[in-house]
């Protein structure tokens, strides 16, 4: 689906994987493909019914599991604590919260040392109108220059006048270009210190981020990964820890889904079909399970690209439901009937 469309749809970092292009409990069950059937009112395809948000959350340590707080089928608040794990590597939120404070602290001390250095740098007078790096660039041209002319003075005697006062305006160059790189050294030690400081804040502030906004999630994953947490509010579809048992990183333990909106995906429309079909063109959706409710819903995407299938060119086509039915379950066949 596409995040310009569903601004609300989560892509999380290493630690939570997205899992939008499958059903977690359907992932290895091929779609029933069905070429589209044409009648003189629309176009009729078939397509599977996932919640417009769901989640496969990764553990990113190992370990024992010590406790399982909630169940499959629970409700979930972003930031519930789902689980613990015993490891002596991993973290909890409030040692994470601890450790990023500490951080911080030692990046702005870095910061302050790297500046101080660099405010107290002498700069020559002839520097006075270059950056660092102009000034690095500037002697080194000079310090070039400065060898060519001495080159053929070189081997004369040492007390030879020429060859004294090339050397001198040589030494001389060889001066000003050491210190422009040792200026160029502290202002880059300078923005080094900064990027660090910079990072530590993000990851301070995402760890206090106490309303769990979906943008922290991954600097929780990160560090605090001794708890599973709840990446959003939603509801478990699928819980893979239990206690005693030991689970391992990089495996997905729990599926997350917000179940308060719906879409259905088809990817039976062929090229001769998708040109009639528009982005917001409403349409009606009526499911295996329960054929004698019409659901009404809206084209909410049309991909860019396409896939094979059958040896017809197809596109995937995203629907949102703006009509719901409790009966509805992840995973139905659904009937999809574009209108003309």
């Amino acid at each position: 689906m596409k995040t310009k469309i569903i601004p609300t749809i989560l892509f999380l970092t290493a630690l939570v994987l997205s899992a939008c292009g499958a059903s977690a409990q359907a992932a290895q069950e091929p779609a029933i493909t069905l070429p589209p059937i044409k009648d003189s009112s629309g176009i009729i395809v078939e397509g599977r019914i996932e919640p417009v948000r769901f989640t496969q959350v990764v553990l990113n340590a190992n370990g024992l599991v010590s406790e399982v707080l909630a169940k499959e089928g629970d409700k979930v608040e972003a930031g519930q604590v789902i689980a613990r794990l015993e490891n002596g590597q991993a973290q909890t939120l409030e040692i994470a919260q601890a450790n990023a404070l500490q951080k911080l602290n030692s990046a702005y001390e870095v910061v302050r040392d790297a500046q101080f250095k660099l405010d107290n740098f002498d700069v020559p007078t002839n520097f006075s109108d270059l950056t660092p790096l102009e000034a690095v660039s500037q002697t080194l041209e000079k310090l070039t220059a400065a060898r060519a002319a001495y080159e053929p003075y070189k081997n004369f005697d040492s007390k030879d006048a020429n060859r004294i006062e090339q050397k001198r305006l040589l030494d001389d160059v060889w001066s000003d270009y050491r210190k422009a790189i040792q200026w160029l050294g502290l202002e880059s030690n300078l923005e080094t210190a900064q990027a660090v400081l910079n990072q530590a804040q993000i990851n301070f502030d995402a760890l206090h981020d106490s309303s769990f906004t979906e943008n922290t999630i991954g600097a929780r994953a990160a560090f605090a990964n001794a708890e599973v947490r709840a990446p959003f509010a939603g509801m478990i579809t699928s819980m893979n820890l239990k206690v005693g048992e030991f689970a391992a990183s990089g495996q997905p333990v729990i599926t997350i889904a917000d179940l308060s909106s719906w879409i259905v995906k088809t990817t039976d429309l062929t090229e001769l079909d998708v040109v009639n079909i528009e982005e917001g063109q409403p349409l009606n959706v009526t499911l295996d399970a329960i054929p004698n409710v019409s659901l009404k819903g809206n084209v909410l995407s049309i991909s860019q690209t396409y896939s094979l299938k059958q040896a017809d060119t197809v596109y995937e086509v995203t629907i949102l439901l703006t009509d719901q039915n409790p009966a509805m379950r992840w995973g139905m066949t659904a009937e999809v009937k574009f209108e003309h």
